[in-house]
């Protein structure tokens, strides 16, 4: 039975403590804890965290946040501002009034939202790897895909603002300073907004334009400070009055409340919120094999001049259907079966049946539905495939394990962060980064490593 809602209450701490400071806050915007769970910083896995204090019943309601307590463009003080000059504010991100407002209430001395955000100590325990310098990214994560993700995105945080935030500010010196609100903590809040914040699910609609209709980030005081696990035991539920905390399953007395970002590889968790988990209690992990490994193999080996012209025709209409496509791979098989089915389709095509392709303009009509094609690219149906679709999988993986560039052969290098990962002396010995770098490279190269095996010829 679900217990009473009650004001947050006490938290371990002095009574001038960050977290103290914050519930008395959360009492008087009106967000409601249950007497079941509380705050701390002992006891949970990283940081701040919940624990239950009392045995948790499925699907009661841990906390209640009202929407006049969550932090957006539209609940900053600056929000007539920021809706009035919306159109000069737009950005391929959209989160440029969110990080205005941001930028605002983290300076501002009379803020409302001051007691939140003094959680977070002006943001420097932000520990993404946008903030590692480039060679502990290009040398610790080397072939996770995270490094190009990271220089990715400081590329277009620097454009953003200077294209669109720089002149904003300049044009409201009352409100914004650039010699305070400078890149430095731009890209630090951009990395706040990674790491906490929440989006509202969007109602399901037939328009096909997804990225239109993508809601908004906004900050959800008390729901951010739950950590995340795989094996979650609590989820965010969106009402139109509030937003309401609620148990998946029981929680027992001294457990730690676990919220879920949803199903996320250890690269995203690491990339994003700064964390990982153990890569085998990730059951969502996966490991990246970029196409174009695919099509160095299907380029080796050719003898003659036609074999070869006719491989670059290929490689040309594929790169105009799939791009730059990137080929994942997670516990139990492919989870991009119908781009990689399309490219060894075309790769392995006689002259004949390409010059027939090219005709029709693609597939004919009668294509396999979607359930035969996920269950030939499973772990169990990868070994049924045609020997030749076998090789180029193969040879794909192998490449890409050399990518890692930390051993001479793809299973050497599996075994090595295999053997830190079982060997608890050693993982405790590395700095926090490494550890963390350590279990994403051990869950890529261990779903890589069995993709070789199974397409083993």
């Amino acid at each position: 039975m679900a217990t009473e809602a009650k004001r947050p209450k006490a938290a371990d701490g002095p009574e001038s403590s960050p977290l103290q400071n914050f519930l008395r806050w959360c009492d008087g915007a009106g967000l409601v804890l249950s007497s079941k769970v509380r705050l701390s910083k002992d006891g949970t896995v990283a940081d701040y965290g919940m624990l239950a204090t009392d045995d948790i019943d499925e699907g009661e309601a841990l906390f209640t946040v009202p929407r006049s307590a969550l932090l957006n463009q539209e609940t900053s003080e600056v929000s007539v501002l920021l809706k009035e000059e919306g159109s000069s504010l737009e950005s391929p991100s959209g989160w440029v009034p969110l990080l205005l407002a941001l930028l605002y209430e983290s300076t501002s001395l009379q803020s409302q939202w001051t007691p939140y955000l003094s959680l977070w100590a002006d943001f420097k325990t932000l520990d993404q790897p946008m903030f590692w310098s480039k060679e502990e990214r290009d040398g610790l994560l080397r072939g996770t895909g995270i490094p190009e993700a990271v220089d990715k995105d400081l590329s277009n945080i620097q454009r953003e603002y200077a294209s669109v935030v720089v002149p904003f500010i300049m044009r409201h010196p009352d409100l914004w300073d650039p010699s305070t609100h400078t890149l430095q903590l731009y890209t630090q809040l951009v990395a706040f907004v990674m790491a906490y914040s929440f989006q509202e699910p969007q109602e399901e609609e037939d328009d096909d334009d997804e990225e239109e209709a993508q809601n908004p980030p906004m900050m959800v005081p008390m729901a951010d400070l739950l950590n995340h696990v795989t094996r979650h035991n609590a989820h965010l539920e969106f009402t139109p009055d509030c937003l309401r905390m609620v148990s998946v399953r029981p929680i027992a007395n001294g457990e730690e409340v676990f919220n879920t970002y949803g199903q996320v590889a250890n690269w995203q968790l690491l990339h994003m919120y700064g964390f990982t988990e153990p890569h085998q209690s990730n059951g969502n992990d996966t490991a990246d094999v970029p196409i174009g490994n695919l099509y160095r193999v299907a380029e080796q080996g050719l003898r003659s001049d036609v074999d070869r012209l006719l491989m670059a025709e290929k490689l040309d209409l594929l790169s105009q259907s799939l791009q730059n496509a990137v080929l994942v791979f997670g516990q139990q098989g492919c989870l991009t079966d119908t781009e990689l089915q399309t490219a060894l389709k075309v790769l392995c095509m006689s002259k004949e049946d390409f010059s027939e392709f090219k005709e029709n303009e693609g597939w004919e009509e009668d294509e396999e539905d979607e359930e035969n094609i996920s269950l030939a690219f499973s772990n169990e149906g990868l070994q049924g495939l045609e020997t030749s679709w076998k090789r180029l999988i193969h040879g794909a993986a192998r490449l890409t394990l050399t990518s890692y560039g930390d051993s001479g052969t793809e299973g050497g290098a599996v075994d090595s962060d295999r053997m830190l990962v079982q060997d608890g002396a050693a993982l405790e010995g590395l700095s926090s980064r490494q550890q963390r770098a350590v279990q994403v490279r051990c869950g890529q190269k261990s779903i890589l490593s069995r993709l070789v095996e199974l397409t083993e010829s």
